[in-house]
């Protein structure tokens, strides 16, 4: 059985598109993080454990320059993958950028005005799934 996943896969963030055409761009461009998101999608919805074990594995699959998938476990939104090992586990809403600006609240608030204040599972755990750019 699939978890239950909020807004679940969040395929960039933190840091900024360059829309570079370079080959090694320090940075992903959109396209490289819609297929990350289209590739997480597939994982989560054939094995949900497995998925977030390759999310936050170094070696699973889920990671590209400045690219990384972060998802976020409903009903209390703890994060549940994330490069930083130190940041799974707390809440969502804590998660702030390197000038402190407040983004976990922005991506709730953000997937909160795509999906609904409650973000439930009742259209099933893969139905909500977003990329920010």
């Amino acid at each position: 059985m699939v978890r239950n996943y909020v807004a679940a896969v969040f395929a960039t963030l933190l840091l900024a598109f360059t829309g570079s055409a370079f080959a090694q761009s320090p940075s992903g461009a959109a396209a490289d993080a819609k297929a990350m998101l289209d590739k997480a999608i597939t994982a989560v919805k054939a094995d949900s454990k497995k998925a977030i074990d390759d999310f936050n594995s170094p070696t699973g699959g889920f990671r590209d320059r400045d690219l990384y998938v972060l998802c976020a476990a409903a009903p209390e939104y703890n994060i549940a993958s994330h490069p930083n090992a130190a940041l799974r586990g707390t809440p969502l809403a804590a998660l702030v950028d390197k000038k402190g600006k407040k983004l976990g609240e922005a991506l709730i608030n953000a997937a909160a005005s795509l999906f609904g204040p409650s973000m439930s599972s009742e259209t099933g755990p893969t139905a909500n799934m977003l990329a920010l750019q």
